[in-house]
């Protein structure tokens, strides 16, 4: 089993590459759950007034009808995504399923003049061309393993491999 990195070291590598991602108008967009989690804070410690934007990836997922409706977060962008420049935050890239539903998703509320990716693992295995534009680490992990952000009642995050289930 790979050894799992410290979540919370890798979100302060997060936070340094979005920083220098953000423009005057950037808008921060987290994808349920994990994403999301990751927003919240990232708000918080960008001094960003107003809430982030959350989206879900749960109507668009082209394995809907075996998953249904896994979360019970939905998208809440409070901003017009018509000209934004949308910056996605997501815990795991893993296939690229996720970002291509989650980009359904956002242009069923508008065009954005720009759609970035950051996330706080790359673990590779794509099955869609979908690259991160800033990945806080890249980890090899085999098909039989999952990787998963946690958060902690004091709002630490850390993360876990679990073998997947067959």
């Amino acid at each position: 089993m790979s050894p799992v990195p410290d979540a919370e070291t890798l979100y302060l590598d997060l936070l340094a590459g979005v920083k220098s991602m953000m423009g005057e108008h950037t808008r921060l967009v987290g994808i349920t759950s994990g994403g999301a989690w990751l927003v919240a804070r990232m708000q918080q410690d960008l001094g960003l007034g107003g809430a982030p934007g959350i989206i879900s990836s749960a109507m668009h997922r082209d394995d809907f009808a075996r998953r249904g409706l896994a979360s019970s977060v939905q998208t809440a962008l409070p901003f017009d995504v018509n000209g934004a420049d949308v910056l996605l935050l997501d815990d795991v890239l893993y296939t690229g399923r996720t970002i291509r539903a989650v980009l359904n998703e956002l242009f069923d509320f508008g065009r954005p003049a720009r759609v970035r990716l950051a996330v706080l693992v790359d673990r590779g295995g794509r099955e869609l061309p979908v690259a991160a534009d800033f990945a806080a680490t890249r980890l090899d992990l085999p098909d039989t393993q999952l990787l998963a952000l946690a958060r902690g009642d004091d709002g630490a995050f850390s993360l876990k491999i679990e073998e997947a289930q067959s």
